[in-house]
């Protein structure tokens, strides 16, 4: 797989995400579902607690790439869905550190919700990745 991205301005690289990326050569692809602070049983965790849930939702990213036999660094496309924007932003550079530690800026949209699937969650993640 040979990922080149696109960015026709650089501002978003600081933020930790690439304008888009071209990818060629890819044989599986996997597009994973929304994950939030979830435990093994479905039981939410972690209630008003940003960071926490953020963590959490990443580990359960993490957790459905490594059963595909992928990892972080496969990922390209990344959605954060959210009800709070502004603690979310507080909280961000746990997300950002995770992804650079994988050595990965993926294509990335972060959205302002009304409230999530679960009562008491405060962020989701979904994304595509390529292998």
């Amino acid at each position: 797989m040979e990922r080149t991205t696109v960015n026709p301005v650089t501002w978003s690289k600081e933020l930790g995400f690439n304008q888009g990326e071209v990818v060629s050569g890819h044989t599986r692809t996997l597009y994973i579902s929304g994950q939030t602070a979830m435990d093994r049983d479905g039981k939410p965790q972690h209630e008003g607690d940003m960071g926490a849930q953020l963590a959490l939702s990443v580990d359960n990213l993490e957790a459905v790439l490594g059963e595909a036999g992928m990892s972080l660094a496969h990922l390209i496309r990344l959605n954060v869905y959210t009800t709070d924007v502004d603690l979310l932003f507080q909280h961000y550079g746990v997300l950002a550190a995770r992804l650079a530690a994988a050595g990965v800026a993926p294509t990335s949209t972060m959205l302002g919700v009304v409230r999530l699937a679960i009562p008491g969650q405060l962020v989701e993640l979904d994304g595509t990745a390529v292998a």
